[in-house]
């Protein structure tokens, strides 16, 4: 077993496991949905980039791309964020929440693109 294909397995599904658990909840109802978790998500999302970072083969450029854009939505999410944090006494407002929740709810696709790539690349290079 490959301890670096292990961490970067383990690191990659982490990082979807934390954009799941923030898109979670009503849409928009800012009380549903943590800043505290979309900050972690996207730190852990920026470290499965950096681990994607030095694959040079066709796939390891799908798999940097799907990472680049759930980067991407996911700070452009939390920007909305701290934009629209004193709308309320209990956050962003309904609309602004609808939108960062959407963003993330793109980010997890990106990112579910992304584990089914590793998945398939890995049943493939085991034959």
């Amino acid at each position: 077993m490959n301890l670096e294909r292990v961490l970067f397995g383990f690191v990659t599904i982490l990082a979807l496991s934390f954009t799941f658990a923030f898109v979670m909840g009503g849409i928009d109802n800012s009380s549903h949905h943590n800043i505290w978790l979309l900050t972690i998500a996207i730190l852990v999302n920026l470290i499965a980039t950096g681990l994607k970072l030095g694959d040079r083969s066709q796939v390891g450029a799908l798999l940097l791309a799907s990472s680049l854009v759930v980067d991407v939505l996911l700070i452009s999410a939390r920007v909305v964020w701290v934009i629209d944090a004193n709308q309320t006494a209990l956050g962003p407002g309904p609309e602004s929440m609808a939108n960062i929740v959407s963003m993330a709810w793109g980010a997890l696709v990106a990112s579910i693109v992304s584990v089914v790539i590793l998945v398939s690349d890995t049943l493939i290079s085991r034959r």
